[in-house]
């Protein structure tokens, strides 16, 4: 399935075409819908914004007339988020629906990147992955050491929805897609009668002979469950809702499939019967262990033959297939995590139903995970007592050859191993105590402190509550109140906030501690300064590019240099070696008080630049002088700029230009005269 991957790419759109955008809500929060909803209406290309308020709720109505969006709701819940969608179907008259759950919020290009695709009568859906921006979730894995950052499904959105589209069977994901309205009034609407709404309305479209189109490329981002509960529950929901959908549809002998069709959605279904094939794995050296029952009878010779080359070429097959995005480790971690939940939803095929639940998008500080963990510690604490209790039986009794024992043992510690680390790893998410996601983005800021002390610096560690600033200040203590602006592509973000804390930093092994940076907690904003800040954050890959994070790393053999492929670029390897500091610039010799600002990354070993950050776009090739705002002291110097590349915001469009020459001036104006006027005065230069 997975042997052969699409290679799409956008189409621009043709104009005039009609598009609604919905946003189906039930429980989610105020806060959570405005900043989909804002994304939502932002997005290029003309389109009206519904929110579709299954729960009924006046904040939701109040919400919408503030934003400017349609609202429609209903009197039941009948056929939860499929119902609440077939009734939108009904009030509305677009030819093009776009979908986001309430905590997905779109890129600006959304609509332009997916839209062109229609111009094929035949294609009914167009999907995107399904990415998260809160990399501190329990099915997110991010390395600060190399970069990497990873999630637990990585390998579909990445490899095999890509695979799928080969064969065109690739399915709708509930979220981040467009549907075209006459294919989906054929098939009667979305597909009700089952939890998993998407898969069966994906299953139907294609047995009309509809074709669908993946595009690998990330347009949206929303909230992974931030614990082990939510976690879960979404997969049992999943896990059920695929088997009713197996009942009800056949699948294999549906008519309408191409073979393909069938193969791919029955291995779907069947993924979740591997829970079972995982309990069987982690308790077979129990029982080996305990009662002396041998699964296979070999010498020792024989069964390391056999052994060692299976699962070394089982484990170089997985990574080479899945091109670097399988992490091998992490998976079976993942697959320990979910096995009793996997084989739990196959229940579903005995015509168990499940009521549709929403996925807690919040952190919930009274649940406790221990409750979610028992099938994990069982197959723990089973494992860990089993090993002494084999050793002891083989030397008292010699109820195993001697190979059995120790390979046994040596199994029973890998299962016991997994177990811990998945224990481990949720008790240490569920310790996570804050409301709101800290994005770690750097920004170019100005804090007022006192009635005369203002200081130019960066933040970062920024959430819509709340930053850390770098920069030089002095006299500053706790509680202290604090006023200044943050520079974005769209102009100024005035803000008042409270120093929340002091971070201290000790230079050498002296005990004199100086202060490094300052927790600020915001006080409420304006309206438009809250949307300008938002805009940042969410519905955008900054955090990823300005921290040069990757999903993907090399395979086995990319490392061994035995197979060509994707390797990190010399640019990414700068990245992950630098950190940013806020700069003012204007191109060199030109006179006048024209400035722009932006943010510099300085290579934290050598201190040389190596990429700028402009809210303005630059010509290649230019020259600019800069003046940074490190964490000591303003310096002066020059770059030179090379060819970048764009990217959009809600907020605005920014620019990023490798930097192919620098060095130092000593004979610049002073970094106070570059205060004034503020950004929304510059130019492009």
């Amino acid at each position: 399935m997975t042997w052969r991957l699409t290679q799409r790419h956008s189409r621009l759109p043709r104009a005039g075409m009609s598009v609604a955008v919905w946003v189906p809500t039930y429980n989610e929060s105020v806060e959570m819908l405005r900043r989909t909803l804002r994304a939502c209406m932002f997005m290029d290309y003309p389109h009206t914004t519904w929110l579709l308020d299954d729960g009924n709720r006046p904040e939701m109505r109040r919400l919408a007339q503030e934003l400017g969006c349609e609202y429609l709701s209903r009197s039941d819940n009948a056929h939860a988020k499929a119902g609440n969608l077939n009734h939108a179907m009904q009030n509305s008259h677009e030819d093009f629906i776009a979908i986001f759950d309430a905590d997905h919020a779109p890129r600006k290009d959304f609509l332009v990147k997916t839209l062109g695709f229609f111009g094929d009568d035949k294609v009914a859906f167009v999907q995107t992955p399904q990415d998260f921006y809160n990399l501190d979730s329990f099915q997110n894995r991010t390395n600060s050491h190399n970069h990497l950052t990873w999630h637990e499904q990585t390998l579909f959105f990445r490899v095999i929805q890509r695979g799928k589209d080969f064969w065109n069977s690739a399915f709708f994901c509930g979220s981040c897609a467009v549907i075209r309205r006459q294919h989906l009034d054929e098939i009667g609407g979305f597909a009700t009668g089952t939890v998993t709404e998407d898969i069966h309305t994906s299953l139907r479209l294609h047995k009309r002979g509809y074709r669908s189109v993946y595009i690998p490329e990330s347009l949206a981002y929303g909230v992974a469950p931030a614990k082990i509960e939510p976690f879960l529950k979404q997969r049992i929901r999943w896990g059920i809702g695929a088997m009713n959908v197996w009942r009800k549809e056949g699948i294999l002998f549906a008519r309408g499939l191409t073979v393909a069709q069938r193969l791919s959605y029955l291995a779907t279904v069947l993924a979740y019967f591997d829970g079972w094939q995982k309990a069987i794995f982690y308790i077979a050296p129990v029982i080996v262990l305990a009662f002396g029952a041998m699964p296979i009878e070999a010498d020792t010779t024989t069964f390391l033959l056999h052994f060692i080359p299976f699962y070394l070429l089982n484990f170089l097959a997985f990574e080479e297939i899945s091109r670097g995005y399988g992490r091998s480790l992490l998976t079976e971690q993942y697959n320990m995590a979910r096995f009793a939940s996997f084989a739990w939803s196959t229940l579903g095929w005995l015509r168990i139903r499940k009521h549709f639940g929403v996925t807690a998008k919040r952190q919930n500080h009274g649940e406790r995970p221990l409750r979610f963990l028992l099938p994990q510690t069982l197959v723990l604490l089973l494992n860990v007592g089993a090993i002494p209790l084999g050793i002891y039986l083989y030397f008292r009794y010699a109820h195993l050859p001697a190979y059995g024992l120790w390979a046994n043992v040596v199994w029973g510690l890998i299962n016991a191993g997994l177990a811990g680390a998945v224990i481990r790893f949720a008790l240490k998410r569920s310790q996570n105590r804050r409301e709101e996601y800290r994005f770690p983005i750097s920004l170019v800021g100005q804090l007022e402190i006192g009635a005369s002390n203002k200081c130019l610096g960066t933040l970062d560690d920024i959430s819509p509550s709340g930053f850390k600033f770098y920069g030089k200040f002095s006299e500053v203590v706790t509680g202290m109140p604090i006023r200044g602006d943050i520079f974005s592509p769209g102009g100024r973000i005035p803000f008042e906030a409270t120093v929340r804390s002091i971070n201290l930093a000790y230079e050498g092994d002296t005990k004199i501690g100086f202060a490094k940076s300052l927790g600020c907690e915001f006080k409420p904003m304006s309206e438009a300064a809250h949307t300008q800040l938002e805009g940042l954050l969410f519905g955008t890959d900054l955090q990823l590019r300005m921290q040069g994070y990757t999903d993907q790393e090399q395979t086995p053999l990319q490392k061994l240099h035995l197979l060509s492929g994707k390797h990190l670029s010399e640019d990414h390897g700068k990245i992950l070696q630098s950190h940013w500091s806020a700069v003012f610039f204007r191109r060199e010799g030109e006179a006048g008080d024209m400035v722009g600002a932006g943010l510099l990354a300085m290579e934290k070993v050598s201190d040389v630049p190596n990429t700028l950050m402009a809210y303005r776009e630059l010509r290649a090739e230019t020259n600019l002088q800069l003046t940074l705002f490190s964490r000591s002291h303003p310096r002066r110097l020059w770059i030179k700029c090379g060819i970048g590349e764009r990217f959009e915001t809600v907020s605005g469009t920014i620019y990023s230009y490798p930097v192919s020459a620098w060095g130092l001036n000593e004979n610049e104006r002073s970094a106070e005269d570059l205060l004034e006027p503020g950004v929304e005065t510059f130019e492009p230069i």
